[in-house]
C-alpha cells in the first residue's frame, strides 16, 4: 500500500519538472513535454548513490521547478473549501506558503527512492465547456501495474496551473480536506498553520539527517 500511494509523488515530479516557459494552449501539452527530461532526472546514476549533498541538491532541484508551476493558492483554497473564509489575507497566503513547503517535502522525500523505470501513458484530455478547467487523463505502467492518474487544471491568463491529482480515483485535495475540517472545527487558522509549521521543520530535521 505504501508503495502505491508513493506513486502520488513520482506523478507529481513528473507533472512539475518544468517551467512556466512550457505551458501551450493545451492543457495535455503542460504534461507531455517535460516527461523525458523528468524521467533522464530520475534515471540519473549522480542521484542513486547514498551521499547526502547529491539527495539534498535533487530535492532543490526538483522544488525550483515545482514552486512556479503548481497553484498552491488554488489548491490551498479548494483544500480548505467553506473555511477558506475564515482565513484572512495574511493566514491565506502563510496557508498557501507552508502547505506548499509540506507537500514538496513529501513527495520528494518519497520520489528519490521509489522510482523504478515506469513509463507514462496518456488517455483523454477533457476540457469543461464553460469554465477555464481540464482534466487530463494518464497512466503509470509497470511490469505489473497500470495505476489511472488524472490531473486537475485551471487557465489563469493563458497559463494552465495544476490544482489538484487524483490517483486511482482519490484526490489529493479532497484527502487534505478531511483532515483540515477536523482541526479547523477544534482549532483557529492560525493554530492550523502553526501545526503545518511544525511538521514542515520535522520534515526538514529528517531530511538533513538524510
Amino acid at each position: 500500500m505504501m508503495k502505491r500511494y508513493g506513486w502520488i509523488w513520482l506523478v507529481l515530479v513528473l507533472l512539475l519538472s518544468f517551467g512556466p516557459s512550457a505551458f501551450a494552449a493545451e492543457p495535455a501539452d503542460v504534461l507531455k513535454a517535460p516527461m523525458d527530461e523528468a524521467l533522464a532526472l530520475l534515471r540519473d546514476p549522480q542521484y542513486k548513490v547514498d551521499d547526502p549533498g547529491k539527495k539534498a541538491a535533487q530535492r532543490e532541484k526538483f522544488w525550483s521547478l515545482v514552486a512556479p508551476v503548481f497553484d498552491f493558492d488554488e489548491l490551498s483554497k479548494r483544500t480548505l473549501a467553506r473555511n477558506w473564509a475564515d482565513f484572512n489575507d495574511a493566514q491565506q497566503a502563510e496557508f498557501a506558503q507552508v502547505f506548499s513547503e509540506l507537500l514538496g517535502n513529501i513527495y520528494v522525500d518519497r520520489i528519490q527512492g521509489g522510482y523504478s523505470d515506469e513509463t507514462i501513458e496518456f488517455g483523454d484530455q477533457i476540457l469543461h465547456d464553460s469554465r477555464p478547467l481540464a482534466v487530463v487523463k494518464t497512466f503509470i505502467v509497470s511490469a505489473r501495474n497500470r495505476i489511472p492518474v488524472d490531473y486537475s487544471l485551471i487557465q489563469k491568463g493563458d497559463t494552465w496551473r495544476v490544482y489538484d491529482v487524483k490517483v486511482e480515483g482519490v484526490s489529493l485535495v479532497k484527502n487534505y480536506r478531511s483532515q483540515f475540517k477536523e482541526i479547523l472545527s477544534k482549532e483557529s487558522p492560525d493554530e492550523l498553520i502553526e501545526r503545518l509549521k511544525q511538521k514542515v521543520a520535522e520534515q526538514k530535521e529528517k531530511l538533513a539527517q538524510g
